[in-house]
């Protein structure tokens, strides 16, 4: 091993695939990107050079600016609801009969494809024959909400079932770090007399931070580009209530093809993903690791 580690062509070698893949599928089509959004351009024809007339124009965008908001409303609900996902993987990490049936019942989600779930809760939101205002109506609501053309109501209609879709992902994740952990850590706490929430709070934690941490970063970037859900229950509205960062962006591609500005919003929203990626590291990283 050794002397493959020391043989620079060798490294090369196996590295360079890797590296090409990388720089054809990411790194250039980032630098595309970035590039278009100089140009004026209806995504046929000739481009032409605007310099940074476009990301000018966004940083004056409302309507940006307010999908910008409703985007990061999403994550910060989003990142809300991992204290959720955490709770019942510490209580599916016990010794609690059925486990194995309900980690399979919290994945059900995750494998549906997100129109399957659009059209699922399209359905239960449906102001007439829905189930949900069914229900409020045998409970004695009279006049339930329209829960989707409502401006007031649409985003947040919209963000329950995004958090139920992501639910089993997020609680596989912590069953399985939680499972790493030592039973005799756990057993010498309870050995102590520690009590079952404390034993969450002071040792389970602690010891799977890293992985909180990622799952952190993991909800808001994904929050943050979310977009398929959302076009398929409201198309980003009733009047822009709904409407996020990336279907914005869609919007601006494929309604009025303008790709040229498309294309700033999508640079702008890579930034704002990286930087915000770096905040949350800095906010979370500690001066010691537990392990």
């Amino acid at each position: 091993m050794n002397k493959v580690m020391s043989n620079k062509k060798a490294i090369i070698i196996y590295v360079a695939p890797a590296f090409f893949l990388l720089l054809a599928l990411i790194y250039i089509p980032i630098i595309q990107t970035g590039y278009f959004g100089m140009m004026k351009w209806t995504g046929i024809g000739v481009k032409e050079f605007i310099g940074f007339d476009n990301y000018a124009q966004l940083i004056k965008d409302t309507l940006f600016w307010k999908s910008a908001y409703h985007s990061f409303l999403l994550a910060l609900f989003s990142t809300i609801s991992l204290a959720g996902y955490l709770f019942i993987s510490i209580i599916l990490a016990g010794k609690v009969k059925g486990v194995d049936l309900l980690r399979k019942i919290y994945l059900i989600p995750m494998l549906l494809a997100s129109v399957a779930i659009a059209q699922l809760w399209l359905k239960i939101y449906n102001p007439n024959n829905g189930i949900l205002n069914k229900v409020l109506m045998a409970l004695g609501v009279s006049d339930p909400p329209s829960w989707l053309a409502d401006p007031k109501l649409a985003l947040y209609a919209i963000i329950i079932p995004i958090i139920w879709q992501y639910a089993g992902f997020y609680i596989l994740i912590y069953y399985a770090a939680l499972k790493n952990i030592p039973e005799e850590l756990i057993e010498a706490a309870r050995i102590d007399g520690a009590k079952p929430w404390q034993i969450a709070l002071q040792i389970k934690m602690p010891l799977i931070m890293n992985v909180i941490k990622v799952t952190i970063v993991l909800a808001v970037v994904g929050s943050l580009k979310y977009f398929d859900l959302i076009y398929v229950m409201t198309n980003g509205g009733p009047n822009g209530a709904s409407e996020v960062m990336a279907s914005y962006m869609y919007s601006k591609a494929f309604k009025e093809f303008d790709f040229g500005y498309a294309s700033a919003i999508g640079f702008f929203l890579l930034v704002i993903c990286l930087v915000v990626t770096y905040g949350i590291r800095k906010l979370t990283e500690a001066d010691k690791e537990i392990y």
